[in-house]
């Protein structure tokens, strides 16, 4: 009898294999390889995802950083001690190897007053009731020239801007005593530099607006 029931326990394994050594270490090496795959793919996904963060913050950081900066005093020309036609400023360069091309309008437009072109940085007014875009402008160099380049503003290098107000425009209205306007200057790259001022109520040839 007991012979019976050995003889059937046997025969339930019989035919089965189990699995060698080398069978496992195939199957771990195929386990490994998968994972070792994913995790390249989430590593380079995410070294891609941080590279393109950077790029975004540095390109947001160029954009809202100024490029320029007024150095001193706005003065305000006028002609007939009633109304002014010129305002002027210093402007200085505040990025290192960041240059902005100052190169001047082509020529003031005789019936707009307005620049005819030819210039990088835009030069724009306003106020309460009125606003015109791209005003004729010409610079001048104060102090050193850093690298001898005409029309760039470098670092450490400053410009004297005289913008034209558009006079000879019969749509406007040049601002008088107690007015207040603002100048923008908006260049390629960088912030718009916001110049606003009020008039006194007496006028000059030469009106210090500080």
């Amino acid at each position: 009898m007991n012979n019976k029931i050995n003889r059937f326990f046997k025969g339930l394994h019989r035919g089965q294999k189990g699995i060698t050594g080398l069978e496992t270490a195939i199957i771990l090496i195929a386990f490994v390889t998968v994972a070792s795959v994913l995790a390249y793919s989430v590593l380079s996904a995410g070294i891609f995802s941080s590279e393109k963060g950077k790029e975004t913050v540095y390109a947001g950081l160029n954009q809202a950083s100024a490029s320029m900066q007024v150095q001193g005093d706005v003065i305000a020309h006028s002609s007939d001690n009633e109304t002014i036609d010129t305002v002027s400023f210093t402007l200085a360069s505040v990025l290192q190897d960041a240059p902005v091309d100052m190169t001047n309008p082509t020529a003031q437009d005789d019936k707009t007053g307005l620049s005819t072109g030819g210039n990088v940085v835009v030069i724009n007014y306003s106020d309460a009731n009125q606003s015109f875009s791209n005003l004729y402008w010409t610079t001048v160099r104060v102090g050193a020239d850093v690298d001898d380049a005409t029309n760039m503003l470098e670092n450490n290098e400053q410009m004297v801007v005289t913008v034209s107000l558009p006079t000879a425009n019969t749509d406007f209205t040049a601002p008088g005593a107690y007015s207040s306007f603002t100048i923008q200057i908006v260049p390629p790259t960088g912030a718009a530099i916001t110049i606003t001022r009020t008039l006194p109520g007496y006028l000059q040839t030469v009106n210090d607006l500080h």
